[in-house]
């Protein structure tokens, strides 16, 4: 069957300008056949990688696109291609679960690919072999999904878009956990780049792992080699650098536990102190351990017991916030679906509420979204789906009811409505019970960290010296 390339096409064009920093960023990228878009979310870089394709097809360097991002991101990189181009629905192909080697149309100028599909289908993976050629310009957008150099994804995307002479990198967020992000994202470019065609010896040259724990990094090295490496294929901006956008504004709401959730609170507690001396220095063994009690000690603040549906304060506190900043439209951030249900039965005498978290098909979230922006409301989302590349400017109310574990969730969230095309000031309001899991994922956030990790550290502390300090920083949260 023929690919991409061997399809006559007529040259489509762009119909927006370009800010002054994509302008740079296309002038820097452009003399060279791969590259990388690290721009801070709302950015733009999903124009700015347009500008890049348009030109290339323009020059006849190129003739199709594929372009490849997370699952639930699909759907609006269809929407940014045709706001930003003469292109339409009929020019660009979304791959989905019907999609196979004879179904995909060879006469399309984009193709659009879920990450996720390509470890989990090899019908995706034999339908995106067949459309990838020399002549196609490949792009992975959210880039962090392949950073894990031995996952099958990043496996599969590297192998079939070797052929592909030009290809290109979007995130805002290249390095989550440190220089070991960088290898599989450069060695997806061109192993050339930093001059290890294995992991094994560019580990040997960049991190130091514990002796005593296997697989934990204890630090990076020759980071500044690395950076003068990557330099002339990568253009990084921030927001405070290229755009005058609208402040954000924050707000701070607690409520108290009540009787049931305390008395949940403390037994998990007294239930982890006397799991984890079991474990001895088997560091696997406590980080799960150490996550498991996370989990179940925020569940309880918002309200769950395994199973159990606790009493609470949280829906209440949501509910006074609504009536002190009200909006035409409103996002309301959470982690658990069980609290998407929650919210939504609590505030549908309010205005239009629409969920959207992983329960949806793809179409379904896509109408979801469309139908919010159009009639206004509130759209409960869940940051694990809800958390990359949307565009929610609409809003500048935000309320994060709950909140994950990692700081870089929460900017992902946040930078959904501050971005290019806000206009308002953005104000966060978060929801927090008065317990010392909320304190410490608040802490970790303003100190733009991960909870799990510096707790894991504080644990291997005192458990070095004497094991009732251990159970002391148990109970102490």
């Amino acid at each position: 069957m023929p690919n991409c390339s061997m399809t006559s096409r007529v040259h489509w064009t762009a119909k927006t300008a370009l800010l002054h920093h994509q302008v740079e960023a296309t002038a820097k990228l452009l003399p060279s056949r791969v590259g990388a878009l690290f721009m801070e979310m709302g950015t733009g870089k999903s124009r700015t990688a347009i500008e890049l394709a348009r030109i290339r097809q323009t020059k006849n360097k190129i003739d199709c696109v594929v372009w490849f991002c997370p699952v639930s991101l699909k759907r609006h990189i269809r929407r940014e291609i045709i706001k930003h181009t003469n292109c339409t629905e009929k020019d660009i192909y979304l791959f989905d679960d019907k999609t196979t080697e004879d179904s995909v149309s060879q006469n399309c100028q984009w193709y659009i690919i879920g990450i996720e599909s390509i470890s989990s289908s090899n019908r995706t993976l034999y339908s995106a072999v067949q459309i990838i050629d020399e002549r196609t310009m490949v792009i992975v957008d959210e880039s962090t999904y392949i950073k894990g150099h031995d996952s099958m994804r990043t496996k599969r995307i590297t192998k079939i878009c070797e052929i592909a002479k030009y290809r290109l990198l979007l995130t805002g967020t290249p390095l989550t956990q440190g220089v070991v992000d960088l290898y599989a994202q450069m060695r997806f470019l061109s192993w050339k780049i930093l001059g290890y065609k294995s992991f094994y010896t560019f580990s040997a040259n960049h991190l130091v792992y514990s002796d005593r724990h296997p697989g934990m990094i204890l630090r990076n090295l020759n980071v500044d080699w690395l950076a003068e490496r990557i330099k002339p294929y990568v253009y990084q901006v921030t927001k405070d650098e290229c755009l005058i956008l609208p402040p954000k504004r924050y707000g701070l709401r607690y409520c108290q536990l009540t009787e049931n959730q305390q008395n949940a609170y403390q037994k998990a507690k007294d239930d982890f102190c006397d799991e984890l001396l079991e474990y001895d220095d088997d560091y696997t063994s406590n980080s799960i351990a150490i996550f498991r009690l996370f989990s179940r000690l925020q569940g309880i603040a918002c309200g769950f017991s395994g199973r159990l549906e606790l009493e609470h304060n949280r829906i209440e506190l949501l509910c006074d916030g609504i009536a002190a900043y009200p909006d035409t439209h409103t996002v309301i951030w959470t982690k658990y679906r069980r609290s998407v249900d929650q919210i939504a039965g609590e505030i549908e005498h309010l205005g239009n509420v629409f969920k959207y978290d992983g329960r949806l098909n793809e179409a379904v979230r896509d109408n979801v979204l469309d139908e919010w922006k159009a009639k206004g409301g509130f759209l409960i989302a869940t940051q694990s789906l809800g958390g990359h590349g949307l565009d929610f400017t609409e809003s500048a109310t935000v309320f994060f009811y709950s909140c994950g574990f990692k700081f870089s969730e929460h900017i992902q969230a946040e930078d959904r409505n501050h971005r290019i095309g806000q206009s308002r000031p953005v104000t966060y309001i978060e929801l927090w019970a008065h317990c010392g899991i909320e304190e410490r994922i608040r802490a970790a956030i303003r100190s733009k960290g991960s909870i799990l990790e510096k707790f894991r550290s504080e644990v291997e502390k005192v458990k070095t010296t004497k094991k009732d300090r251990l159970r002391e920083l148990v109970k102490a949260l």
